[in-house]
């Protein structure tokens, strides 16, 4: 018999905003655990930033500061199983490398649903939501950014096997209006990816990822009169890396993935991922990839400079906009709302009928689905990304269940190969505690006590 399974994971993340304060300095991540391959966008004076979800549901959470330091999660972009099917998505499918961009009044997100669908864009004149239905693309490659040219037409930029890919596109249909055509295969890096295009001061600068998304993954930058290439290579090339002597004992390791935004100031900034390690194990971490914060020098005509010479560090003494820091919410969640705050996350597609926070008042009742963790299913799961290597979680527990097998419990997961749980368990003579350890193949539980009825 399957086992009948509910997981929850409590962490720590959520904030809420104050006054402005100082100019000097900040610390990086500026967002923490679990928030991969970002992507910025400016409106007026405000900042927004997307990040992959990949598995999770909702889809592409949405963050807003004013000061690219500070930020505030304000919702999702894809919050329907209509814009995000994925059922039977595996671990590190589904929402790849979005983008964010605004332009006469809309909000843009680009990605690829790897799947389910491909790429894909939506709109929305509220960053906040809602977003509109998935408009596809038939493009085949991934990580796709979104370019408006002064002549007014819409290229789709895309990582292809080779390199990178310009394509036009009809932006009302999504359909192509001419072949991909391979632009630029960077400076010989493995993987190049995440492609953004920007035009300043008559260049069209190609930025990119090379490398893998591991210790080795870095930012390049390309630039040429035509969007079609030939780029030339910056000669600072990688402009982002820690693959070098210099930042072999950085406890910032694998930066990549990089998107530039200019201030209201007119300065210049970039977002970029990072894993931080675990002291003094550099060779491990556990936190996912997160995001990051830079400076970038960007004299007209020239190249884009990361921080001097780019690496970056967990203190960052360095000049920034006027600060607006945010309170942090509470950790305790008493769950006494009618929906899930945006820290929550389902795996997969959830089944509504699953989960009610109005049973009973101040309480979360999450009913069991027939699947478990290790499986690539809607098990019935709740979780918050972890932010830190060192934490506490508790909740208060109950399992009322007639039939054998079915549990309950906190889990700290990775994926459904890799999950350490602490659970009750119902068995034929009663209630059964276990902690139970699942690191790839190796299945290891220990029952701790033993309740009657």
């Amino acid at each position: 018999m399957k086992q009948n399974i509910f997981l929850l994971i409590c962490l720590l993340t959520g904030f809420t905003q104050l006054h402005a304060q100082d100019t000097s300095g900040y610390h990086n991540p500026v967002l923490r655990g679990f928030n991969p391959d970002p992507s910025v966008c400016r409106v007026g004076e405000d900042y927004y930033l997307v990040t992959s979800s990949f598995e999770y549901f909702p889809g592409l959470p949405v963050y807003h500061s004013k000061d690219l330091i500070h930020w505030q999660q304000i919702g999702h972009c894809l919050t329907r199983e209509s814009q995000l099917p994925l059922h039977d998505a595996p671990p590190s499918g589904g929402l790849f490398a979005p983008s964010l961009r605004y332009r006469d009044g809309l909000f843009y997100v680009i990605c690829t649903n790897v799947s389910a669908g491909g790429n894909f864009f939506c709109t929305a004149t509220d960053p906040a939501g809602p977003w509109s239905e998935p408009i596809w693309v038939d493009i085949d490659s991934i990580d796709p950014d979104i370019f408006w040219d002064e002549d007014g037409k819409t290229y789709f930029v895309t990582q292809g096997n080779e390199g990178i890919r310009v394509t036009e596109i009809d932006l009302n249909t999504g359909k192509t209006l001419a072949p991909e055509r391979l632009v630029w295969g960077g400076i010989g890096g493995r993987y190049p990816e995440a492609p953004h295009i920007y035009k300043k001061d008559g260049y069209y600068y190609l930025l990119l990822g090379e490398g893998g998304t591991e210790y080795a993954h870095s930012a390049t930058i390309g630039r040429s009169r035509h969007i079609y290439g030939p780029y030339e290579s910056c000669p600072l090339n990688p402009i982002l890396t820690h693959c070098n002597r210099i930042a072999q004992a950085n406890p910032i390791q694998g930066v990549g993935h990089a998107d530039f935004i200019q201030a209201a100031d007119g300065s210049w900034w970039t977002v970029f991922l990072g894993f931080r390690t675990i002291a003094p194990y550099q060779n491990f971490h556990i936190l996912g990839r997160e995001t990051f914060l830079a400076p970038v020098d960007w004299p007209e005509g020239g190249w884009p400079q990361v921080n001097g010479n780019g690496t970056v560090s967990l203190e960052m003494n360095v000049p920034t906009l006027p600060q607006y820091p945010v309170e942090k919410k509470p950790v305790r969640n008493s769950f006494d709302t009618e929906t899930l705050g945006f820290e929550w996350n389902y795996l997969r597609n959830p089944i509504p009928e699953n989960y009610s926070l109005t049973e009973k008042k101040g309480s979360l009742r999450i009913s069991a689905s027939p699947y478990t963790l290790n499986e690539t299913k809607p098990v019935s799961f709740v979780g918050r990304r972890q932010t830190e290597f060192y934490f506490n979680a508790a909740t208060h527990l109950t399992l009322l269940s007639d039939r054998e097998n079915e549990e309950a419990g906190l889990t700290v997961i990775q994926n459904n190969q890799h999950h350490y749980e602490v659970l009750i368990r119902r068995k034929e003579e009663g209630y059964v505690a276990q902690l139970r350890v699942k690191i790839g193949s190796l299945l290891c539980s220990r029952r701790t006590a033993h309740h009657g009825q």
